[in-house]
């Protein structure tokens, strides 16, 4: 892991990489993947078996910041990525995703995409 600039970019790809030997995301239940850089989010669902993207939403997409405040908090803003992606999902009838931390901790932003995705009726 030489490429990696950093100790702590080196830890979180080791924890990724023991994420993804335990899951995989299918058609029917694919993976729901965040990425958290400093100012933006990202969530997409993935079908690993095609090896597909089958959507995405991030803060920067217009559906996004219509519905975001001006003063929003970047956790506020996670929170309507993960009703976003929700509700795109359940339009194309997945009820049920595998949730991809990507080496994150569980906590803050990435948490609140999960907990806005089960709010929205994807079990997650």
């Amino acid at each position: 892991m030489k490429h990696l600039k950093s100790p702590k970019a080196a830890k979180r790809f080791r924890k990724k990489k023991a994420i993804r030997a335990k899951m995989s995301g299918t058609p029917d239940v694919p993976r729901l993947v965040v990425f958290r850089s400093n100012r933006h989010m990202y969530a997409q669902l993935v079908d690993d078996l095609n090896n597909k993207v089958l959507m995405g939403s991030s803060d920067l997409q217009e559906a996004v910041k219509s519905e975001m405040e001006k003063d929003s908090t970047k956790t506020e803003k996670s929170k309507i990525i993960g009703k976003v992606i929700a509700a795109r999902a359940m339009e194309q009838g997945v009820k049920r995703v595998v949730f991809d931390r990507n080496g994150f901790k569980y906590h803050g932003r990435v948490k609140a995409i999960a907990d806005a995705v089960r709010e929205a009726g994807v079990e997650c």
